[in-house]
């Protein structure tokens, strides 16, 4: 299972959520059927359940700690506030403080990596620059921001 993938399908679901007013378990499902069907990223339909699990997991676990990680976004979104941002850099954003600071099996070099290249996928030209500034302010502080939110 590649979890690029995975990540992928997880801002996608989130942003299905927040557009639709979709259930989680709803979101993946579609996002993951539509994979399949598509065969994006050379999906092999044995792997479809354990991809399934990896992408619910990130969705609740963003969910589950959504209003920390807003929180969190507000203090090192200088100058902007999280509702203001396009839908893509918020979850995208979401994802990867999650996987900053919930998460115990990501490194944070990896969730911010993986977050540029989100950004460069599904955004605009200057989302990778700006989610880059963001994560790469709270990076400095993950260890910190790890002890004091779990």
């Amino acid at each position: 299972m590649k979890r690029r993938l995975g990540r992928e399908l997880a801002v996608q679901s989130l942003y299905q959520m927040e557009m639709n007013e979709v259930a989680a378990f709803d979101a993946v499902s579609m996002l993951i059927s539509e994979a399949g069907d598509e065969n994006e990223g050379e999906v092999k339909l044995e792997d479809t359940d354990r991809l399934a699990d990896y992408v619910l997991a990130l969705v609740n676990g963003v969910t589950t700690h959504k209003s920390a990680i807003d929180d969190l976004l507000g203090v090192y979104l200088k100058g902007w506030q999280i509702s203001r941002l396009s839908r893509v850099d918020r979850q995208i954003l979401r994802l990867a403080a999650y996987e900053m600071i919930f998460a115990e099996d990501v490194p944070a070099k990896v969730a911010v990596n993986e977050a540029i290249e989100l950004s460069k996928h599904f955004g605009t030209d200057e989302s990778g620059k700006f989610v880059n500034g963001v994560l790469g302010k709270m990076i400095q502080d993950a260890d910190e921001l790890k002890k004091k939110l779990k």
